[in-house]
């Protein structure tokens, strides 16, 4: 009998090894690009609401408290512009990445069905399809799919990798085709707060579902907006037909947020200062990147939101990773993402204003 993890693909991270040890030899050290994981401060009023509600000895519930579930639902239609949202249109969830991977074993999915993502995607979405023995395939277009079996359509608005954006009208046209062939849409918009070139929009926007929440779910993290990726914080909101039955499933299985965390994200929901600011640091470290990388002879493509930039100089992608891991930046592979990436770098903006300032002197010489 094989084991779970003879399912799964090699970890790609471990690839990148050689090429950090490389990097950090540079004499000043190295620029590590290449994971998107936040290096800022968490805003002081939400660190307050966490050690306010330190003194937790019982359970936490699985749903989350009423506060929590009003935070979530006041969020979702005062940023997202999400009508009607229900506390049974919510469900809190550990972090975003736990979601991806184990969804479809949650909705009992297994061989013979089928999961969808985009080409070029977040490897877990491969992961999650994987675990539960599902067949897994990609798409530039979800609508030219072979409905027949197709049990899970994830989209992801911003990309990661591409940042790439998709408007409300071709939202409109892959919810109407789900909906016309029974297939279930997971939106996966966890960076749908960095727009840049471009104001992304949710599946929940009545624009796009026709004010109905039939078969769509979106999926948001709070882990870049508000520096929480430490905190595992993240969330589910849609159709309640769908999310009643993971909420029992994940009581049964014990996938809890902490209290502490659980009032952590009221008040980060609840402030829209700290998001603001947070972007503008993004912005910066954005525009001198985006000038440096094309002062140095890249291209870049899409990028319009989230928090990177993809890069490519028409070469192997490891080839560029090599190339800056000798400048002492580390990037990551586009075939991190898909075979489609194999020319592209991902270049992520989660690096403090010094270690920006850094990568940039070095791509000028």
């Amino acid at each position: 009998m094989s084991s779970v993890s003879d399912r799964l693909p090699t970890f790609p991270w471990d690839k990148l090894e050689p090429y950090k040890k490389t990097a950090a030899a540079h004499p000043d050290g190295i620029v590590d690009l290449s994971v998107g994981t936040p290096v800022d401060p968490v805003p002081e009023l939400i660190q307050k609401a966490l050690v306010a509600a330190a003194d937790s000895p019982g359970y936490p519930t699985v749903w989350g408290t009423p506060e929590l579930r009003d935070a979530l639902t006041g969020w979702l239609e005062r940023r997202l512009g999400a009508r009607g949202v229900t506390h049974r249109h919510v469900l809190p969830i550990v972090g975003s990445k736990e979601l991806v991977a184990w969804l479809p074993t949650q909705l009992g999915l297994g061989p013979g069905d089928r999961v969808a993502y985009p080409r070029l995607a977040y490897p877990t979405y491969e992961v999650g399809a994987r675990l539960a023995r599902a067949d897994h395939e990609v798409y530039d277009d979800p609508t030219e799919l072979d409905p027949a079996g197709l049990k899970l359509l994830w989209l992801n608005s911003p990309s990661n990798p591409t940042g790439r954006v998709l408007d409300k009208a071709e939202l409109t046209r892959i919810v109407a085709w789900a909906r016309e062939h029974g297939v279930l849409v997971f939106s996966d918009e966890c960076y749908i707060e960095l727009g840049w070139e471009a104001e992304p929009v949710s599946v929940l926007h009545p624009d796009v579902n026709g004010g109905s929440y039939e078969g769509i779910v979106s999926v948001h993290s709070l882990s870049k907006r508000s520096n929480l990726a430490g905190y595992r914080a993240a969330f589910l909101a849609g159709d309640p037909a769908v999310l009643g039955p993971l909420l029992e499933i994940r009581k049964h299985g014990g996938m809890m947020t902490s209290a502490p965390t659980q009032a952590a994200v009221v008040a980060a929901l609840g402030d829209d200062v700290h998001v603001r600011e947070q972007r503008e640091r993004y912005a910066s470290r954005r525009t001198l990147l985006r000038d440096a990388l094309l002062g140095n002879g890249f291209r870049i493509e899409h990028s319009e939101a989230s928090l990177y930039l993809w890069a490519t100089r028409d070469e192997s992608c490891w080839t560029t990773v090599s190339r800056l891991a000798d400048l002492g930046i580390l990037v990551a592979p586009g075939d991190f993402y898909g075979t489609a990436g194999e020319k592209f770098v991902r270049v992520a903006l989660t690096a403090t204003d010094e270690r920006v300032r850094a990568a940039v002197e070095r791509l000028a010489r």
